[in-house]
């Protein structure tokens, strides 16, 4: 099934690229290419989003499971040292999210996180204008 598995998620996630970078401003794939498999894994996504805490933008969404920081370190709240080795900024860094898909990840759930991180980076954005 890991063939089939793998392609239906990498569909789910390039879906949940998509649609945060067509409804989000200032939206930035962090690693490698979605189209190169040897080197992205289909069940992960990390994204910045600028202007906007990673932090804060997770904590700002309840209804989401996500993350700020790298899957080995998810308890400590420094920026990941993953993208920072990549060659991110410390503010791209602090802005980014990670999102991990799984087995029973459904395209509704996509939808729904598309619309609540668009959601919740427009309120946040919008609190840091003032």
């Amino acid at each position: 099934e890991l063939p089939a598995e793998t392609a239906r998620l990498a569909t789910l996630r390039n879906r949940l690229h998509a649609g945060l970078s067509a409804a989000i401003d200032d939206v930035t794939l962090n690693g490698p290419s979605l189209n190169d498999p040897a080197l992205r894994l289909a069940a992960n996504l990390n994204m910045s989003f600028g202007g906007v805490d990673g932090e804060a933008l997770m904590m700002s969404m309840r209804d989401l499971g996500v993350s700020s920081g790298s899957a080995c370190t998810s308890a400590d709240p420094e920026p990941s040292h993953v993208l920072r080795s990549l060659g991110l900024s410390e503010e791209a860094t602090r802005s980014s999210l990670r999102f991990g898909l799984g087995r029973f990840t459904t395209a509704e759930e996509i939808e729904f996180a598309i619309g609540c991180v668009a959601e919740a980076v427009t309120r946040l954005r919008k609190l840091t204008a003032h």
